[in-house]
């Protein structure tokens, strides 16, 4: 078996040396955040140390392993080239478990997945970066395709330490890493009902839609129909920072259901819609006010149930955007990325999940959502230069005010409209149809291109379409040690 001593630079001066398998199998979760399930995760080493990453779900048509191989090696290595330069090798790691658990459920999984790790190695080596270690991960074992020694990696596999006692476990602790649950649970959270209320709940939006669009059509201001949403988001806010809390987030998640009534929940999705109502609920961004709101746009995507299912990217987009801002990256990649699948088309979803993907600090939209917070008069036509720092023309990023249009009423997720690209090249214009939080992003995202050549090209996260690009391209982030504050 190939060992390995790859120094993981968790905070200021704690190490770990990883030298086995078995290490680099445990360390996965502290390495992403969570547990993956269902995933093809590859890892970039340069001069001992963790690189870059992206992170996919297995293909269940073997015909789109090949393709998928192909992306995701060639989004990782072109990724680290534009960024660390050229990575020295790559450790992929295929995790998934059997449908129905039994004696040798793992290694039948580890001898289906046999081939897609066999592309992986191929498509690596291909652009000069070998895979020095391929592991599965499934039923808590883990198998290894680069070893074929029986001493050390039995036929039927050896178990992945989770009793939190070990080297990695203690070294994660320290600099504050907590890993959550799987990413099947993460995603529940977000995901659509699939409970006997699914047929009262599509009532409910059928008959809030039946109610606003006439309004819309007949020449109710739009400011009208803002403020009675945001007035409401208050009321549902209040609820449920008045309601006592859950130690399980299953059980958290149920009593604000309890708390949130259909004909609520359906005139909140519908309201959202507009793209500058959503902008200003995204003002609700730090501090306890954040995590209330958080709760509420977690409960609205479990909402748009049935035919209803593109309305999903606005509250996945505001749960993407908070959790962002209050710090939690995991979470913000997952909303993003169902975000994306419910409506690839969704600008803001789109230039936020490339503003995380590219590195970039949340703060620059922040003080554009605060000043209009201050200022609810202030001109829509925001100097962004001014107000973002980034030392862009203003004329590329001027914009007129778009709300909800006759035509744009009834289409589901269209308010945001389409969008042929979700990040500006260098020198590009930015879409007049734009909200304000858009805009932000827009400019960040070309001043960061500007100041580095070839930013914009990478895959963006990709739809429910198969076969799907890579998800996650993320350098390794630098943990906070005590003395930082």
């Amino acid at each position: 078996m190939t060992n390995h001593s790859e120094p993981a630079g968790m905070t200021g001066e704690a190490k770990i040396t990883l030298r086995t398998a078995g290490e680099l199998a445990e360390a996965l979760p502290y390495l992403l955040g969570f547990r993956p399930d269902d995933s093809i995760v590859l890892v970039a080493l340069h001069k001992g140390r963790f690189g870059g990453r992206v992170r996919l779900g297995i293909p269940e048509r073997t015909e789109d392993w090949q393709a998928v191989a192909r992306q995701m090696a060639q989004c990782l290595i072109g990724e680290c080239e534009r960024r660390d330069g050229h990575p020295d090798s790559v450790v992929a790691f295929l995790c998934q478990d059997a449908p129905t658990p039994g004696p040798g459920a793992g290694r039948q999984i580890m001898q289906r997945l046999r081939p897609l790790a066999q592309l992986l190695r191929t498509e690596c080596g291909g652009l000069d970066v070998p895979v020095t270690e391929a592991l599965c991960l499934s039923e808590g074992r883990y198998w290894s395709y680069c070893c074929a020694r029986a001493e050390c990696c039995p036929v039927e596999g050896n178990a992945i330490a989770t009793d939190g006692t070990s080297v990695m476990a203690a070294t994660a602790a320290f600099a504050g890493i907590q890993v959550r649950g799987s990413l099947g649970r993460m995603r529940a959270r977000l995901a659509p009902w699939e409970t006997a209320l699914v047929a009262d709940q599509t009532r409910a939006l059928d008959a809030a839609a039946m109610e606003l669009v006439p309004r819309i059509l007949d020449g109710t201001p739009r400011k009208e129909v803002e403020a009675e949403t945001l007035d409401l988001a208050r009321l549902v806010m209040r609820r449920l920072a008045d309601a006592p809390g859950a130690a399980d987030v299953l059980a958290a998640d149920l009593k604000d259901d309890e708390l949130l009534a259909h004909d609520e929940a359906a005139s909140l999705i519908l309201g959202i819609q507009d793209r500058l109502t959503r902008d200003r609920a995204a003002e609700w961004m730090e501090g306890e006010e954040a995590l209330h709101a958080l709760r509420l746009w977690r409960a609205l995507a479990r909402r748009c149930v049935g035919p209803y299912g593109e309305y999903a990217a606005a509250p996945l987009a505001l749960v993407g955007w908070v959790a962002w801002s209050l710090g939690d990256t995991v979470e913000a990649d997952q909303a993003l990325e169902m975000a994306l699948s419910a409506d690839p088309r969704y600008v803001f979803a789109r230039l936020l999940n490339e503003a995380r993907a590219d590195g970039l600090d949340p703060e620059p939209v922040r003080r554009i959502l605060r000043a209009k917070r201050t200022d609810p008069d202030l001109d829509t036509d925001l100097d962004l230069d001014t107000d973002l720092g980034l030392g862009l023309d203003p004329d590329s990023a001027s914009d007129t005010p778009a709300g909800v249009a006759e035509g744009e009423a009834t289409s589901a997720g269209g308010v945001d409209g389409p969008r042929p690209s979700a990040v500006a090249v260098p020198g590009g214009a930015a879409d007049p149809g734009m909200s304000r939080a858009a805009r932000g992003l827009e400019a960040a995202l070309r001043r960061r291109g500007e100041r580095r050549p070839g930013a914009g090209t990478r895959p963006a996260r990709a739809g429910a379409r198969a076969p799907r690009r890579p998800t996650e391209f993320r350098r390794p982030r630098r943990q906070r040690s005590r003395g930082d504050g």
